[in-house]
């Protein structure tokens, strides 16, 4: 695990040094650079967090004909069984890391070797032949790559902020990524909010030639619906082999030569990964898990987490929550470079700093509930059909009287707001139903929010990436476009890239099983009824690990990684909310309306509707233009 960065290009010796320190975190263990001195003006970094081959597996790595210079950061989990099929045809190996085993593909497979390695990766491999870089990016986005060309230059990094070195990088603002934020909270997969600076997209290669001309190819997509028609598993089939991907995917993801550990949360997903841990090891394996104490009791899972870690006799850790929110924001938001409004990062930036304590490595439940149907929205996808042909008159009736019942709440479910955007989106197609109930603030809530010169500037549609997954949904069920919604946007843009964030600021490595790319595909062939039977929220799972999970976590309920931000917003995160979201901030800020701004504090203070996830939107958002905008004087002097 690494942060990696370079350059093809005419750039400045200490560029390449100065982003390596701002990539410290993600490796303190070492650091290394290679600089081309075949005039092709080519650099590679990288900070190293050591945990497969501890002694010869620094980097850069070169080849042994010393044509080739790789960096990488991630870790190839099937890389013994390449290094063995590779030693069979005669290649012969100066290390035993997975580093070394990228080169060995890449000079047996050329670009094609990416769809051999199965693993988190983000690279960048020098050819010195060709006089060409190839970046690539694992399957899902597990390890993010981001670059900015210009002036015959391409520079690459890990990380934002490795970028804003370089002094020709501009800090304007990309305001179809401000859109995209706005609407789902977290930016798209190939921009960033920074104009210029973009993203290699998932299960994608760039070339660079040595001109800094750039090419950019996918190598990989999820199965479309006549692959997944023609591997279907039946409902007979489908809990035996769940069982068998997942616990692959562990004992894969359990390499390692570093004390490894479980983030446990008492919720199904994780559980199940310390069940197959324990079937496939019989060593010592540390369990950690957070709670927010009597404060919050719908929040906390603790007495669940201590139940499966006393099932599989694991070395159990736990700690205890308090909302000083104010002071972990901060590192919060300059480990994120962009706004990023989902509030789990919080609690999971705390669990990972809690579990950077004890072990150097992590496995996470994270993709559990993409893959197997854990979002109540699955649910609500299938019970609207039923609820679109009723009546307006009985939609409306039903609507309110289900308001009366169930008012909106602090609680983790609240299941009022739930039911008020369900009966709102009732008379769309399926599409924009779903996807309108993952949205922040949808497209009238931004025509009142933001100011019409931000409105003006953006030019693409907003849903575009969401809309081109649900085309490819298999099985006959609107269920499955939703599955690849969520696989292909949510999950890799949101979920995976605040786990990586948040544990890499404390230089912990984390993996997660259900993410494997192998377990996802054998999953779509697995038709949504079975996954989601009747109104069983990951019904599959379930039956899958009944008889092997205490009862009482199998049958309970989804909860969710969350913190009780609601009820903070109008308690102890209130002074916080109104000075970052003051009106006479809002109005110097010229992107909001300070009315509208307003007007959501108030109903939100007041109880009336639960603006909570909206409110943390925005202040995210001058929180992020306070570190990275104001201040950028600072940040090109390296502060």
């Amino acid at each position: 695990m690494c942060g990696i960065a370079g350059y093809v290009g005419g750039v400045a010796p200490s560029t390449l040094s100065a982003m390596l320190r701002t990539l410290k975190h993600r490796g303190p263990d070492d650091e290394g650079a290679w600089v081309g001195d075949d005039g092709a003006r080519i650099g590679l970094g990288m900070t190293r967090l050591a945990i497969i081959d501890l002694v010869t597996g620094r980097q850069p790595m070169t080849s042994p004909d010393g044509q080739l210079h790789v960096v990488f950061n991630g870790e190839i989990y099937n890389f013994r069984e390449l290094r063995t099929r590779f030693a069979a045809a005669g290649r012969s190996f100066a290390t035993t890391s997975d580093t070394e085993v990228i080169l060995a593909a890449y000079e047996r497979h050329g670009d094609l070797c990416v769809e051999h390695l199965r693993g988190m990766f983000a690279f960048a491999l020098w050819d010195a032949r060709r006089r060409r870089l190839l970046l690539a990016r694992d399957r899902l986005g597990k390890k993010p790559l981001y670059y900015w060309r210009g002036d015959g230059v391409l520079l690459f990094a890990s990380e934002i902020k490795a970028l804003l070195c370089h002094p020709r990088i501009s800090r304007a603002v990309d305001w179809d990524a401000l859109h995209h934020y706005l609407a789902f909270g977290y930016t798209p997969a190939d921009r960033s909010m920074f104009a210029g600076i973009a993203k290699l997209p998932p299960g994608h290669l760039l070339r660079v030639d040595a001109t800094g001309a750039v090419e950019r190819t996918s190598y990989w997509s999820l199965p479309d619906a006549a692959a997944t028609e023609a591997a279907r598993v039946t409902a007979k089939e489908a809990p035996a082999l769940v069982r068998h991907e997942l616990r692959e995917a562990v004992r894969l993801r359990l390499e390692s030569d570093v004390p490894l550990g479980v983030f446990l949360s008492g919720g199904i997903d994780s559980s199940a990964i310390v069940a197959s841990a324990r079937e496939v090891t019989s060593g010592r394996l540390s369990t950690f898990t957070v709670g927010f104490g009597p404060a919050a009791p719908s929040f906390d899972e603790r007495v669940y987490a201590r139940e499966v870690a006393e099932r599989f006799a694991t070395d159990h850790h736990e700690e205890t929550l308090h909302p000083v929110i104010a002071d972990v924001l901060p590192s919060v938001i300059r480990h994120f470079d962009e706004p990023f409004a989902d509030s789990s990062a919080l609690p999971t930036f705390m669990v990972a700093q809690a579990t950077a304590r004890h072990v150097k490595v992590a496995l996470s439940g994270i993709g559990g509930d993409e893959t197997f149907a854990g979002y109540p929205r699955y649910l609500g996808l299938r019970v609207s059909e039923v609820f679109a042909r009723l009546p307006r008159s009985l939609r409306t009736m039903s609507a309110r009287a289900g308001q009366r019942l169930l008012p909106e709440s602090e609680t983790s479910s609240n299941w009022g707001d739930r039911l008020r955007r369900f009966a709102a989106g009732a008379e769309r197609p399926p599409f924009e139903r779903y996807v309108r109930w993952t949205r922040f603030f949808t497209d009238e809530q931004l025509d009142k929010l933001v100011v019409p010169g931000v409105r003006a500037s953006w030019r693409m549609p907003v849903d575009a990436g969401h809309r081109a997954a649900w085309a490819g949904q298999g099985h006959g069920d609107p269920v499955d476009g939703a599955f690849r919604v969520d696989l292909l946007t949510y999950l890799p843009d949101d979920l995976l890239v605040m786990a990586d964030r948040m544990s890499m600021a404390h230089s912990l490595e984390l993996r997660a099983p259900f993410c494997d790319h192998r377990l996802i595909e054998r999953s779509l062939a697995i038709a949504p009824r079975v996954k989601l039977p009747g109104v069983r929220l990951k019904g599959l799972l379930r039956q899958a690990f009944a008889g092997v999970l205490p009862p009482s976590v199998v049958r309970r309920r989804k909860q969710g990684f969350m913190i009780p931000l609601a009820g903070w917003l109008r308690t102890d995160l209130r002074p916080l909310m109104e000075q970052l979201l003051a009106p006479d901030v809002v109005a110097a800020r010229g992107l909001f309306a300070p009315a509208a701004v307003d007007a959501l504090i108030q109903e939100h203070l007041r109880g009336r509707k639960t603006h909570a996830d909206r409110l943390w939107a925005l202040m995210m958002t001058e929180l992020w233009l306070r570190e990275y905008l104001d201040g950028a004087t600072a940040w090109k002097a390296g502060t």
